[in-house]
């Protein structure tokens, strides 16, 4: 059974085509600054090069109706005809209180996911329009859900609410919510299999850490609490996010900076930018890509320095917080680029943790990038591993599962 995975955003669409007997990728690629004058088209596929286009793409129809004329295509491509595909697995990014696990789309799925988009005005919108493309352009495949959000629906209440009047719950439901959670899981349960843990009966701390990062604390297989709220500015420091931020002064910010007359709206547009698109790395140091942040640290660049030290501190804090919320840990696993490939900044994460059991192997932790393997010691207590997330499998594996049920039931 083949399923083509989407992850539409609102500028940009990324893609996969799998073949589940064998979970083998046979295209995949990505389209950026969709709405703009030239964007860019990548395809690759099993029996192509990669291969990058310039394009000028108005839309997520006009650009999911390009991917799959790749797809078709006699030369470059990997289906004969659009009805081989036989399901679609959409991200969407927010599911509120609505969605805990993945779903079939029907009218009624639509209807909620388009209620949830004020909680995620940037990524709901563009959610929706990459399902109708998909109806449009593919009508005989079905079409699934699987929600950024769903995996930390199991955090307990006191975890997720947060300590203003229970009001502001009740009326437009202000609680944290998490994401990243399709990642996560996956990266969890990996781990867990790799290092011969049983998924339910073990204690995980999962750190997601690209430029956007999170981190979850999993108990027996269930998500009790993660480090973004109700929207993905809470938690950790990030490549251009504040994370974690004191209200009051933000308020503070907003008076001396306001200017006389100045409505209220333009003053929070721009607070809202300060904290999602200028702050973190970015703001402290000037550089929101890790990569560049380290090449100038290591050539004195105080504030770089500063900024990687920071990253790091919050990081283990976090560790430190949700070692104790679960009585001890496990397995601490990193992912994302910075997880996956930082070596420094996983040897200052993991420093000092000796007293909790962390004890890094130092010299494997220097060697791998981007690959399944452990870099604890012999000797540590707690395992620390490397997990590649894939998302894009995830959600292909929980569309063939709705799909397997739907035509069981029939």
């Amino acid at each position: 059974m083949k399923i083509l995975v989407l992850n539409c955003g609102s500028s940009s669409i990324k893609y996969q085509l799998l073949e589940m007997t064998d979970e083998q990728v046979l295209a995949s690629g990505s389209l950026d600054r969709i709405g703009q004058p030239e964007g860019e088209f990548k395809y690759s596929s099993i029996s192509q090069e990669k291969k990058a286009v310039k394009v000028s793409i108005s839309d997520c129809e006009q650009g999911l109706d390009l991917i799959l004329s790749y797809l078709i295509n006699p030369k470059d491509g990997v289906v004969k005809d659009k009805d081989e595909i036989a399901a679609v697995g959409h991200r969407i990014v927010h599911g509120a209180e609505a969605f805990s696990k993945s779903v079939i789309i029907n009218d009624e799925v639509l209807k909620s996911v388009e209620e949830c988009s004020s909680l995620a005005p940037l990524h709901n919108p563009a959610n929706l329009k990459g399902i109708n493309a998909a109806q449009k352009f593919l009508p005989n495949a079905i079409q699934c859900g699987t929600f950024d959000t769903a995996f930390h629906q199991t955090i307990p209440q006191y975890s997720y609410l947060y300590p203003i009047p229970y009001s502001y719950y009740d009326k437009y439901k202000i609680r944290r919510y998490g994401f990243h959670g399709t990642s996560h899981k996956y990266i969890s349960q990996i781990a867990a299999e790799k290092l011969g843990f049983e998924y339910t009966n073990c204690k995980i701390i999962t750190c997601h850490l690209g430029n956007g990062a999170s981190i979850t604390a999993i108990e027996n297989g269930k998500s009790i609490d993660t480090s973004m709220g109700f929207t993905p500015l809470e938690g950790l420091m990030m490549g251009t996010r504040s994370g974690n931020f004191d209200v009051g002064a933000m308020l503070y910010i907003m008076r001396k900076e306001a200017n006389p007359g100045e409505k209220i709206e333009a003053i929070l547009n721009r607070s809202d930018d300060l904290l999602n698109k200028h702050s973190g790395m970015l703001g402290v140091c000037g550089y929101s890509d890790m990569r560049d942040a380290l090449t100038h640290a290591e050539e004195g660049d105080e504030k770089c320095k500063l900024a990687l030290d920071m990253y790091a501190y919050r990081v283990k804090k976090y560790i430190g917080s949700y070692t104790a919320a679960m009585g001890g840990v496990d397995i601490i696993v990193f992912s994302g680029g910075i997880g996956e490939n930082n070596v420094k900044i996983r040897e200052k994460i993991c420093s000092d943790l000796e007293f909790m059991g962390i004890i890094l192997n130092t010299d494997l932790n220097e060697k791998v990038r981007g690959e399944l393997q452990e870099i604890s010691s012999h000797d540590s207590k707690v395992k620390v591993i490397i997990v590649p997330t894939n998302e894009e499998l995830v959600i292909a594996r929980e569309t063939l599962s709705l799909v397997l049920g739907k035509l069981k039931d029939r």
